[in-house]
């Protein structure tokens, strides 16, 4: 098992032999995983604070007296049960953290660290020389890097954060740049790759790295295409103009032939009609004299 060594640019120049005191840790999850809830516990503020009855402005003396009001027996207003006493076993503030020997914390940050090399997660940097910060030269330094650092979010750890290297690459998106002296395990455990410099990597392994050089290959730049350009509107073709209707001509008037057929052709039914009605009326006629005789021969008889 071996750790890549990137040069100024950002190439796999070499292999460091994994050895030392991180090679020889055994991985316990069991470890990791108790020192990372004592670590997080130690970050909370533990600020939060209530008042006891005791700690409550007021309630000096018993609001009434204890017999005769026909009300329950009280003995002060900032009782729990009132509004504005004071409250029943509420935070206060403390501490979260908890305790973890120190040989457990060392096993536990080694184990971590062998789990990235062991991922291929990890890769050492050697110092890069760069004169002044430049955020485009480190987004080139990562894109040259081997694929194990591709994923995000990256932790580098350098000495230094204010220097150089730690300027250039905290203003990469997914890249959070961190003193040696302030990384925990619970940081090394929340990163999906390392880009560790080399001194303090053979601080933590305790001894020099034997490097073992390679030949650097550097990647084809990306290209860069444009974004197609957007489709043309289509103009709606120009639809042939619609042929008007032509208005109807104006019918000529009836000759005075016609005229006298349709008059006649109206006078018809309308003799009709006449003869009808008068031949109704003389049968109602007739029927209202039957009907007179007929009472005036009934009278007579009487």
């Amino acid at each position: 098992m071996s750790v890549p060594v990137l040069n100024s640019e950002g190439l796999p120049t070499g292999q460091a032999a994994f050895a030392g005191r991180v090679a020889e840790q055994e991985i316990k999850p069991h470890l990791i995983h108790e020192t990372v809830v004592a670590e997080l516990g130690a970050r909370r503020a533990g600020t939060h604070s209530t008042k006891t009855r005791a700690e409550v402005r007021g309630g000096g003396r018993k609001p009434w007296r204890q017999k005769g009001t026909g009300r329950a027996r009280q003995g002060s207003i900032r009782a729990p049960h009132w509004t504005g006493g004071g409250v029943v076993f509420g935070p206060t503030p403390r501490s979260h953290g908890g305790k973890v020997n120190r040989k457990v914390r060392v096993q536990a940050f080694r184990s971590a660290l062998r789990a990235h090399a062991e991922r291929g997660s990890v890769a050492l940097m050697e110092p890069t020389g760069w004169d002044a910060p430049n955020t485009k030269r480190a987004a080139e330094y990562l894109y040259q890097a081997p694929d194990g650092l591709a994923d995000r979010a990256l932790l580098v750890i350098v000495d230094d954060p204010e220097g150089v290297e730690g300027m250039s690459f905290r203003n990469l998106n997914g890249v959070y740049v961190l003193a040696a002296i302030d990384v925990e395990v619970v940081d090394l455990m929340a990163a999906r790759s390392l880009l560790v410099q080399r001194s303090v990597w053979e601080h933590w392994v305790g001894s020099e790295l034997e490097v073992e050089s390679a030949d650097a290959t550097a990647k084809a730049a990306p290209t860069r295409t444009a974004p197609p350009k957007p489709k043309p509107i289509a103009k709606k073709k120009d639809t042939e103009a619609k042929p008007k209707r032509a208005k109807k001509a104006a019918e000529p008037a009836p000759a005075e032939d016609a005229v006298d057929a349709a008059s006649e052709e109206l006078e018809a039914p309308v003799a009709e009609v006449e003869e009808t009605v008068a031949e109704e009326t003389a049968a109602v006629e007739a029927t209202e004299e039957t009907a007179v005789e007929t009472a005036d021969e009934g009278e007579e008889k009487s």
